[in-house]
């Protein structure tokens, strides 16, 4: 279960919030909005934490519920899953391709977006999801199989594997690190370029403030944001303060 321990920083305290998925208790941590103007519907995001880590942890490594006090934040919780690493399973985890045990996370999406879809007033077109390694690649999953639904994802130490496919064009915001022992650099640049196409991005990009990070322009409006960082298997802080700017700037278009 998920440990009772947050941070002070947000104005707001959070809820766990529960669900029963095939048989199997799930949880997530949700942090109401903290801002929000009156009769104003309030956007979604949610965030996957990576393989071994937990909801708590993720709170801190992406810390949107102060980054966006205006939205729900919400911090699902993984449970035992087996992976390359984890042969045996014995570490909280997310589905690695759709169809997976018995897609069991996917189910755990729904049910989260139906509970508070009934709890807030959601601006359906400001539907989020974001995530760390396992999570990150869980997300990608999430637009293939759920696409329509969000406005943009935030991917991080991650990478589209076969037979994964995606075709829909939505603007990304993707996090990768040079010396990552994890999840190889070339397969995550590879990635990118793959993000690029589908989503009819220039081949040229821009830097703004922060030099690692380049956009990539796109004709369909999807926009592709590559933050490129020297470290290892990790999301720097600065990564998570323009993933927030980037995330605010998407709405799924009427």
């Amino acid at each position: 279960m998920i440990a009772v321990a947050f941070s002070t920083a947000s104005a707001v305290e959070p809820k766990i919030m529960g669900w029963r998925i095939a048989g199997e208790a799930r949880a997530a941590i949700v942090y109401p909005p903290a801002v929000q103007e009156k009769h104003a519907k309030t956007p979604l995001i949610f965030i996957f934490h990576g393989h071994g880590d937990n909801a708590w942890f993720a709170t801190k490594q992406f810390p949107f519920q102060v980054l966006w006090p205006e939205a729900i934040v919400v911090f699902p919780q993984g449970i035992p899953t087996s992976s390359a690493s984890d042969p045996k399973g014995e570490r909280r985890g997310w589905q690695h391709q759709p169809g997976e045990v018995g897609d069991r996370d996917l189910k755990l999406f729904d049910a989260m977006l139906r509970t508070l879809r009934w709890k807030f007033d959601v601006d359906e077109r400001r539907i989020y999801a974001a995530g760390f390694s396992n999570g990150g690649f869980f997300d990608y999953i999430l637009w293939a199989e759920r696409g329509s639904l969000f406005a943009a994802f935030a991917p991080c130490a991650a990478a589209i594997r076969e037979p994964l496919r995606l075709s829909m064009p939505k603007p990304v915001f993707v996090v990768s690190g040079k010396k990552d022992d994890r999840v190889p650099f070339t397969e995550q640049r590879r990635t990118i370029e793959m993000l690029r196409q589908i989503n009819g991005c220039a081949s040229e990009g821009h830097t703004g403030s922060d030099p690692r990070a380049t956009r990539y322009e796109s004709n369909t409006g999807a926009p592709v944001m590559a933050f490129v960082h020297p470290g290892g298997h990790a999301v720097p802080h600065a990564a998570t303060v323009l993933m927030a700017e980037f995330l605010k700037q998407q709405a799924l278009r009427p």
